[in-house]
């Protein structure tokens, strides 16, 4: 049944569209996404850049997550409907998770699509790659919507995480760009809001922050609580929780980041980072910060999601299934420098001027269908 509703309302989405590819395409681009309401980092990096290599563009952001509820699902269906206005009208479209319209429907010869994924890499499996497990889409369901089809082009950091995308996007390599995300410049600029974070978190002054950044799943809640419990015993550390943004755990005040500042900040100012199965790991990493990893699901993981990496393999010293070991290797001070070094050359290509780079890019695309 769910797949017959999902042909019923591509159908419906095509037949509205068709009128809207006559009218005149126009020197803009539209990003699209899901993932929040409001623009990611790399999104306003590249605005900016955009708006300084060819001024004369229009930059459109179509931002929505579905929520949940009646009047919400309605709500998300006119925005749908703007948004094919938007590709039927633009030169480029940029989105950072899968679109409907843009997956689903066909386009203009004019159009070039441009998937930024919302992540700097891949240790899980995700998209196509993740279809018929437990964690993935339904195989019958993730064909019906077409799952990222149409892109004319896939951002990757490096050419090893480009055979996770091309598994997991469906494409050749010919489509494949090689293009850290805007962020890298942001990480690696060398600033910090040290003296705001510690006004707003004295509790961590004169502690070494350990910041734990985890990824979207079930068990987030009791892996989270073993971790606590562990830390509530020692002195010397702030542990900071900052849960994936569409999580619903809830994070006890002592363990909050207090004031405004985005995982990349938080990142920055962090003397260690936690995290388990995300690609937060990759940004940690930029900055040679001691990375572990906190897996105590390990094999029910690889089982019901799998993972593009072999963490135990990359990084032995630094993955951990037990709480108290990992804290016993916290206190050690004794990291492996060497392997994180490895993992962050293997896995993101750091080079410099990105998002300058990402723009000019851009902006020949545009130019040539000018």
């Amino acid at each position: 049944m769910k797949v017959f509703l999902i042909t019923l309302l591509k159908i419906g989405l095509k037949i509205l569209y068709a009128p809207m590819k006559l009218f005149k395409t126009k020197n803009r681009i539209v990003y699209l996404s899901r993932q929040s309401n409001d623009k990611s980092i790399d999104m306003k990096m590249l605005e900016a850049a955009v708006k300084e290599e060819c001024p004369d563009t229009q930059q459109v952001f179509r931002l929505k997550m579905i929520d949940s509820g009646f009047a919400a699902k309605v709500s998300y269906c006119f925005a749908v409907i703007g948004d094919m206005y938007y590709l039927a009208t633009s030169r480029v479209a940029i989105v950072d998770t899968y679109s409907i319209t843009v997956s689903c429907l066909n386009h203009k010869s004019d159009l070039r699509v441009i998937q930024m994924w919302h992540a700097l890499g891949a240790i899980k499996k995700f998209g196509l790659q993740a279809v018929g497990t437990k964690e993935g889409r339904d195989a019958a369901v993730s064909k019906a919507m077409c799952m990222h089809r149409n892109y004319d082009y896939v951002l990757a950091p490096s050419s090893e995480t480009a055979k996770f995308y091309m598994e997991a996007f469906g494409v050749d390599s010919d489509k494949i760009k090689l293009c850290p995300l805007p962020r890298v410049d942001f990480i690696t600029d060398g600033e910090t809001r040290a003296s705001d974070f510690y006004y707003s978190n004295p509790a961590a002054g004169q502690k070494k922050v350990v910041l734990y950044l985890p990824t979207f799943r079930e068990r987030e809640a009791y892996i989270i609580n073993m971790l606590k419990t562990e830390f509530d015993e020692k002195d010397g550390y702030q542990l900071i929780i900052s849960p994936h943004p569409l999580s619903s755990t809830e994070v006890e005040d002592k363990y909050k980041p207090h004031g405004d500042f985005n995982s990349e900040e938080l990142i920055k100012l962090a003397d260690i980072v936690i995290t388990d199965y995300s690609a937060v790991a990759f940004e940690a990493a930029l900055l040679m910060k001691p990375l572990y990893f906190f897996t105590p699901d390990y094999n029910e993981y690889m089982t019901e999601r799998g993972i593009n990496i072999d963490l135990k393999a990359e990084m032995p010293n630094a993955v951990f299934e037990d709480a108290a070991a990992l804290v016993t290797a916290l206190d050690s001070g004794d990291y492996d420098m060497n392997s994180l070094f490895s993992f962050k050359e293997k896995y993101t290509t750091n080079s410099k001027n990105n998002t300058q780079t990402l723009a000019k890019f851009i902006s020949m695309l545009i130019n040539s269908k000018a």
